[in-house]
């Protein structure tokens, strides 16, 4: 339950490079370094209620540890994956329904930060989150 609470996107990593890696256009890629990115987590158990806002959209997230779902990226981009905890790390992995190609994401909290990880087609970022 480490991870409950709410968190507002503090700094990205190579994030843009990853975008573009994804087939993002220019013109959101821009817009998304700065979508002041909210996230509120609840976990209960293995249940999880995760609910993102931003500048743009709000979306509201509900997935079981271990249990398949489908979710659309903040771009439109439909994939279908699972979380996993290992450890106190959240994994995520996500297969695009476009392409078949493997969207991984982790979780973690370190030195008091959530730092939200990818990897996309060879190309690594992160999302840094403060406790807001």
């Amino acid at each position: 339950m480490a991870f409950n609470g709410t968190w507002k996107v503090e700094r990205n990593e190579n994030y843009d490079k990853f975008m573009e890696q994804m087939g993002i256009n220019v013109m959101k890629r821009k817009l998304a370094e700065h979508d002041n990115l909210k996230v509120i987590i609840e976990q209960t158990g293995d249940k999880f209620h995760i609910k993102e806002s931003s500048t743009f959209r709000t979306k509201d997230i509900d997935f079981t540890l271990g249990v398949q779902f489908d979710y659309a990226l903040a771009d439109g981009t439909e994939v279908s994956g699972a979380w996993e905890m290992e450890g106190d790390v959240l994994k995520g992995r996500f297969t695009r329904k476009d392409n078949s190609k493997v969207l991984t994401t982790t979780r973690a909290l370190v030195g008091g930060e959530l730092v939200q990880s990818y990897n996309y087609d060879g190309v690594d970022a992160k999302r840094i989150f403060k406790k807001a």
